[in-house]
């Protein structure tokens, strides 16, 4: 029982295999070796499998074998992959056997398996020697299986685990070429003395798709900011710059050529470090009610300095600056942080020190041979002439605005006035609109009329329509309510919309018909002849007396009024002065059952059809009936 333990023990504790060389990898071509085995098997496949939660191996298995590979296709477009190599030894009387084979990968969310089935030749298998075992060979390629990756393969009881390369390690040997992430630019610096600058140049040899993206940094760990030109000025130029290269490739992420060319040139470059070295003090008290003075050290490298606070001399050296003794700091290199700028900034504090105006700081860069300073607080007084200069110049800018206003005044509300005129008039040519709906109007339809009556509302026109206007119609009735609305487009002059559709067609070809029955009756009508107080007769309005007649006419609802009211307009000659037809495109117009155009009664008027010919519909609008009648859009029937 004690060997079974120990046994599983050692099985399931065997060493981990962790490959991460920086040597070159194999490169294997996919599709020629995606499995294989020995002699002595056949029949091999590969198909994918589930999860085995009780491993079981129906072959005895001798030894498990991962390594990282570069799968290729033809030598190219090299990819990370996994080669598992598994040493068998089939058991007695076997034929037809499988293994399974499951790997995980930590950004895969389970384990994936495969089922690896072969069938034995006992034949073959008897003449092999002791030394050569049966074995099955797969590669394992997956989109997850990446550079860097951690992978872990289970067979049975036996597992293994490899961690990839990283795409540095692989594109320094000789993948260049065949991995993607691999290709990158080349590039070189340039030091031009003479014209006080250095170069970058780009190896013209890599021909790339690709623009190229570059970026610039100082010191190894700071932020690389975009860099658009090839060309800096030599006294900006530092030992720690750093270049980043690249093809920018869109979303995928190109590995990126970084090179820090000038930490040989130190002699040369070491001055542009000094001579940017600046140092802000402020006086300040501790909590403890101590008083200290602050400073911030700012440098486009990190520098092994040493700071310490002075005393300014009066009189006429004032550059020089007494040390104070035991308040000498030397700077840590963990306490830099890195601006907005790129430089690096080191924080500190003298702690204790009896404050005056003459306290500044020191500065002692290793390699310079004379001291940086003093760095002196800046002068309150300065401060608060700059705040008075500030609010003076503030003072005199708003007395010159005042004058201007004052002398503009006029002119400001002359111009005022008239664009307020402008408005006014605008507003007003657009006057009023009346909407009639079609004869048993539908909810589509309803719908599209309540859309156009907003529309008119939204361009500025006062619209009603009969949908809107339920109350009124039954306090007033169809024909007075239509009557009091013809009366105020004639004192504007604006026309009303009439709806046509199927069921408008119809009934319009309806009331034609019997008001040719009718005969004198649709004289009368037309004649429009009404007595007025003084007993005169005012001719033009006898479709309002058709209109106002009892409800038994068969014109005596809203939409057979507004038909009276055209037929008037066709006897006086006006038609088209007062009524223009819409049609939605969404329904059909014209009845199935009709063979003739449009009925004679809407002939002449502008028709419009919505939403394709809208503009021209808002032009004749607001032309009114005197302009071009339906020239823009519409055209008349």
């Amino acid at each position: 029982m004690k060997a079974m333990f120990l046994w599983w023990s050692l099985a399931i504790l065997l060493p981990i295999q962790i490959f991460a060389s920086a040597l070159e990898l194999e490169m294997l071509d996919y599709k020629s070796e995606h499995f294989t085995c020995s002699k002595g098997l056949s029949n091999c496949t590969v198909k994918a499998g589930a999860v085995v939660l009780i491993p079981e191996c129906p072959v005895d298995h001798r030894g498990l074998e991962v390594q990282p590979v570069l799968c290729c296709r033809q030598g190219t477009a090299c990819r990370p992959c996994i080669h598992i190599h598994l040493d068998i030894h089939p058991r007695n009387h076997q034929t037809a056997s499988y293994v399974n084979v499951c790997y995980n990968v930590p950004e895969l969310e389970m384990d994936m398996c495969k089922i690896l089935e072969f069938t034995v030749i006992p034949a073959a298998l008897d003449g092999q020697a002791t030394s050569k075992q049966a074995w099955l060979s797969l590669l394992l390629k997956d989109n997850a299986v990446s550079f860097n990756s951690q992978v872990t393969v289970y067979v049975c009881s036996h597992h293994s685990k490899v961690v990839l390369p990283s795409v540095d390690e692989v594109c320094s040997s000789a993948a260049q070429g065949v991995v993607e992430e691999c290709d990158i630019p080349s590039f070189s610096t340039l030091i031009d003395q003479e014209n006080n600058e250095v170069r970058l140049q780009v190896n013209k040899a890599d021909d790339s798709p690709y623009p190229l993206e570059m970026c610039l940094q100082h010191e190894d760990n700071g932020v690389c900011r975009t860099c658009k030109e090839s060309t800096i000025p030599l006294h900006s130029v530092t030992p720690c710059m750093c270049f980043q290269v690249w093809w920018n490739k869109g979303d995928k992420r190109s590995h990126r050529s970084i090179s820090c060319p000038f930490r040989n040139h130190t002699e040369l470059l070491q001055r542009n470090v000094w001579e940017n070295v600046s140092v802000s003090v402020v006086q300040g008290q501790m909590n403890s009610g101590g008083t200290m003075l602050s400073w911030n050290l700012t440098a486009p490298c990190r520098v092994e300095a040493e700071v310490w606070p002075c005393q300014k001399e009066a009189g006429l050296d004032m550059d020089r600056c007494t040390e104070l003794v035991a308040f000498r700091q030397r700077l840590s290199d963990d306490i830099w942080r890195e601006n907005s700028r790129g430089h690096w900034l080191m924080p500190g504090v003298f702690e204790d020190v009896v404050l005056g105006h003459d306290l500044c700081v020191m500065v002692k860069v290793k390699g310079k041979n004379s001291e940086l300073g003093p760095f002196c607080p800046i002068d309150s007084n300065w401060w608060h002439w700059r705040w008075s200069l500030l609010v003076l110049l503030s003072l005199m800018l708003a007395v010159l605005a005042a004058i201007c206003l004052y002398f503009l005044h006029g002119k400001l509300k002359r111009w005022a006035w008239e664009w307020y005129q402008k408005e006014c008039g605008r507003l007003a040519n657009r006057g009023h609109i009346v909407l009639l709906s079609p004869p048993d109007v539908d909810g589509s339809v309803s719908e599209l009329v309540c859309e156009l009556g907003s529309s008119l509302c939204a361009q500025g026109f006062s619209v009603s329509v009969d949908l809107w206007s339920r109350a009124e119609l039954c306090s007033l009735g169809p024909l007075p309510w239509l009557h009091s609305q013809l009366q105020h487009l004639d004192s504007q002059g604006v026309r009303a919309i009439l709806v046509l559709t199927q069921a408008a067609w119809e009934r319009t070809e309806d009331w034609v018909r019997q008001w040719d029955q009718q005969g004198q009756q649709g004289k009368d009508i037309d004649q429009g002849v009404e007595k007025e107080e003084g007993g005169e007769e005012v001719e033009g309005e006898g479709e309002d007396k058709g209109l106002l007649q009892g409800l038994s006419s068969p014109y005596a609802d809203v939409f057979s009024a507004a038909l009276s009211c055209i037929k008037a307009d066709h006897k006086l000659g006006c038609a088209g002065e007062r009524f223009l037809l819409v049609h939605f495109e969404a329904h059909s117009v014209k009845p199935p059952s009709s063979e003739r155009g449009l009925p004679e009664l809407f002939q002449g008027l502008p028709m419009f059809h919505l939403p394709s010919q809208s503009q021209g519909l808002l032009a004749e609008l607001a032309m009114g009936p005197t302009g071009h009648e339906a020239d823009i859009g519409g055209h008349r029937v």
